[in-house]
């Protein structure tokens, strides 16, 4: 279940992915598959071969990404990867969410 999430939030990230961008949305979401985690980070690009490449810089497979036909596909971050790849990104405001 995903919330705290502002629409303003949900379309400036898929204005991204529109323009061929990387782009992240942060939210809390709580699953039982996922118990000690309590947020999510969304990393999505509507061009596939970019957002794998993006991936593979942090280990990331090609097949967890969430294949969305409307074009709004994503990795899923969460736990330790999450912040690590936050980090490294210099997204401290998702890591404050």
């Amino acid at each position: 279940m995903a919330f705290g999430i502002k629409r303003r939030e949900l379309e400036e990230w898929k204005a991204k992915i529109d323009r061929g961008e990387i782009a992240f949305l942060t939210h809390y979401w709580l699953d039982k598959r996922f118990p000690n985690s309590k947020t999510v980070t969304k990393v999505g690009c509507n061009d596939l071969v970019k957002l794998i490449n993006w991936g593979e810089k942090y280990g990331l497979k090609p097949e967890w990404i969430d294949i969305r036909p409307n074009g709004y596909s994503h990795f899923d971050l969460l736990g330790e990867k999450q912040l690590e790849i936050l980090e490294k990104e210099g997204l401290t405001e998702h890591i404050w969410k």
